[in-house]
C-alpha cells in the first residue's frame, strides 16, 4: 500500500482531518495512487435514537462488505470475468452455449439475484438468500432491530421490508418501500444494487451499503430539477419513439455525507453519487433516487479534479473549473440514469436494455448519462435555471472530469466510458491539443454540438438493443491517443481516486 503524501495531506485539510488520522489503517488496502484520508462527518445533531439506529446500520453495511468478497472472488481463488458469480473456470461462450441449450433455465440462470453453481453438468441458479444466508441473517437481524429502535414510520417500514428480502430474495417491496423514506436524516442503501463486478454477462448484482445523514437544506435547493424530469426527456435529441415517458416521477434528490460504506461501494473508485433502485418496475412506477455524497465529492474536487484541470486545460480555461460544476454535474448524471430508453421491446420481445446490452450495458449506461447530465444542464441553462452564461465553466469542468474518469483504466466502467466521450468529442473538434502549452483548449460551439450527437447516438443503440452496434461504437472512439497519455502521464502525482476510512459508529 502506498498512499501519496501531499495529495492525501490536501484531502485531509479539506475535510479537517489530522495528519496522524492518515496513518490509520483503511477498512480495505488503498490501491497504488489513491490516497487515504479518513472521512469526518457532522453527527452532532443526531438524536440518541437515530445515533443508535446509524450504528445499527454501520453494523450491517459490514455485512454487505463479507458477501461482497465472496462476489468478488471465484471460489476455489482462480479468478476469470465471472469471479464468485459463476463456477470457477466457465467462460462467457459455455455459458451462453447452455442457455441456448436450456432455454427454460434462462430466465431463472440470468437473474440478477441468484449465483450460478454446478450440479454434474447442470448449472442451477442459487438464490442469494441462500448462498449469502449466514451474512444476509446478520444483517437482518440488524435491521429489525434498527426498525424497532426507530420512531420513524417510513424508516421502520424499510428496514422491516429489506430483512424480509435478504430473507426471501424479494426485494421488490422493500424498493418501493425506500423510495418513500421521509421525515428523517438518516438515508441508507443497503442490498444487492450494482452490475458492474459480473464482468462476464453484467446481470448479477453485487451487495453494498451507504450509510448517510441528509442536508436537508443543500438538498432543497437542488430539488426543483426534479420537476423538469419530464421536460428533459422530451428534449433528447432523438426521436420521440426512444424516448421513455412512462417512468415515475417522484425521484427525490438528496444531499449526503456519508458515513460509513459497505461491499461493492468500497471497491475501486468511489462514487460521488448513486442513483437506485435499478429494478426498472420501481423506476417506472416511482422514478429513482438520487443521493450526492458532498463528503466524497469534496475531496475529490480539492485533491485531485481541481489540480488535474490546471495540467489539462489551457491556464484561462482551466480557471473556469469549479466545485459547483462538478457538483451539478454529478446531479444531472445521476438524474439522466432516469431518463431515455428502459424498457424496450426488440422483434417483438418485450425486454430491457440492460438485457439486451449484456457486458457492455453498465459502461454505455455510465457514459450516456455523464454526457446527457451536461446536455440537460445546458437545457436548465435555456429555461434561466442555471446561468447561460458559465457555460464555459461548465464545459471546463466536464473535461476535465473526463480525464479524472479516464485515469481509472478502460477496464472500469466509468473510465471506458469517459475514454469514449473523449475519443468521440475530440473527433468532432469539440477540443483540441495545444503542442505548446502541452494542454486542451475547448472549442464551445462545437462541444455543444459534440455532446448533444454523442447524447443521440448513444440513447439510439440502447433504444435499438443494439449489442453488436454498442460494442463496435465502443470499438470505434473509446481510445486514448498519444496526446492524452502524455497529459495522463503528468497527473503522476496526483491521486487517482481516494481510499476513504469511515468511522467505526457514531
Amino acid at each position: 500500500m502506498r498512499a501519496l503524501v501531499s495529495p492525501a495531506l490536501a484531502l485531509a485539510l479539506t475535510l479537517g482531518v489530522s495528519v496522524a488520522a492518515l496513518s490509520s489503517a483503511p477498512a480495505l488496502a488503498a490501491p497504488e495512487n489513491y490516497a487515504t484520508i479518513r472521512m469526518k462527518t457532522d453527527t452532532a445533531f443526531l438524536s440518541a435514537e437515530e445515533r443508535k439506529v446509524v450504528n445499527l446500520l454501520i453494523q450491517a453495511a459490514d455485512q454487505m462488505t463479507a458477501i461482497y468478497d465472496k462476489q468478488a472472488v471465484a471460489q476455489g481463488g482462480a479468478d476469470g470475468p465471472g469471479h464468485g458469480f459463476y463456477p470457477p473456470g466457465m467462460t462467457k461462450a459455455e455459458f451462453e452455449t447452455y442457455l441456448a441449450a436450456h432455454p427454460d433455465q434462462k430466465t431463472a440462470l440470468m437473474a440478477a439475484y441468484t449465483v450460478v453453481r454446478r450440479e454434474g453438468d447442470k448449472l442451477v441458479a442459487v438464490p442469494y438468500s441462500v448462498a449469502y444466508k449466514p451474512e444476509l441473517t446478520k444483517a437482518a437481524a440488524l435491521l429489525d432491530e434498527a426498525a424497532k429502535v426507530t420512531t420513524n414510520a417510513s424508516l421502520k417500514r424499510f428496514l422491516t421490508l429489506r430483512a424480509q428480502s435478504f430473507r426471501s430474495n424479494d426485494y421488490f417491496q422493500s424498493e418501493m418501500a425506500w423510495m418513500d423514506l421521509e421525515g428523517t436524516p438518516i438515508e441508507v442503501a443497503i442490498g444487492p444494487y450494482e452490475t458492474y463486478t459480473d464482468e462476464m454477462i453484467g446481470q448479477k448484482a453485487a451487495f453494498e451499503a451507504f450509510v448517510t445523514l441528509k442536508n436537508p437544506t443543500e438538498s432543497q435547493a437542488l430539488d426543483k430539477y426534479k420537476a423538469y424530469l419530464r421536460d428533459m426527456e422530451a428534449n433528447l435529441p432523438v426521436a420521440d419513439s426512444y424516448k421513455n415517458f412512462k417512468r415515475g416521477g417522484a425521484s427525490p434528490i438528496a444531499v449526503a455525507e456519508q458515513i460509513r460504506g459497505g461491499g461493492d461501494n468500497l471497491h475501486g473508485p468511489q462514487t460521488v453519487a448513486f442513483n437506485l433502485p435499478n429494478d426498472e418496475r420501481v423506476r417506472e412506477a416511482k422514478g429513482a433516487k438520487k443521493v450526492i455524497l458532498s463528503n466524497v465529492l469534496a475531496a475529490k474536487y480539492e485533491g485531485i479534479l481541481s489540480p488535474i484541470a490546471s495540467r489539462v486545460l489551457v491556464a484561462d480555461q482551466a480557471a473556469l473549473v469549479s466545485q459547483k460544476y462538478m457538483t451539478l454535474e454529478t446531479l444531472f448524471h445521476e438524474l439522466s440514469h432516469s431518463l431515455g430508453p428502459g424498457s424496450i421491446t426488440v422483434a417483438g420481445r418485450a425486454t430491457t436494455v440492460s438485457a439486451e446490452l449484456k457486458d457492455i450495458a453498465g459502461t454505455a449506461e455510465e457514459a450516456k448519462a455523464d454526457v446527457m447530465g451536461a446536455w440537460n444542464i445546458l437545457f436548465m441553462m435555456e429555461k434561466n435555471e442555471i446561468p447561460a452564461a458559465e457555460r464555459p465553466q461548465l464545459f471546463a469542468t466536464y473535461t476535465a472530469g473526463i480525464f479524472r474518469a479516464a485515469r481509472w483504466g478502460d477496464e472500469e466502467a466509468h473510465g471506458r466510458g469517459a475514454a469514449l466521450q473523449y475519443g468521440y468529442l475530440k473527433s468532432k473538434g469539440a477540443f483540441v491539443f495545444d503542442p505548446v502549452a502541452k494542454r486542451y483548449r475547448i472549442d464551445d460551439a462545437k462541444m455543444a454540438a459534440g455532446i448533444r450527437d454523442l447524447v443521440a447516438d448513444i440513447v439510439k443503440l440502447q433504444g435499438d438493443g443494439d449489442y453488436a452496434g454498442m460494442v463496435a461504437f465502443f470499438d470505434r472512439y473509446a481510445h486514448l491517443d498519444d496526446d492524452a497519455r502524455g497529459v495522463i502521464a503528468t497527473l503522476k502525482d496526483i491521486p487517482v481516486d481516494i481510499t476513504p476510512v469511515y468511522p467505526a459508529k457514531v
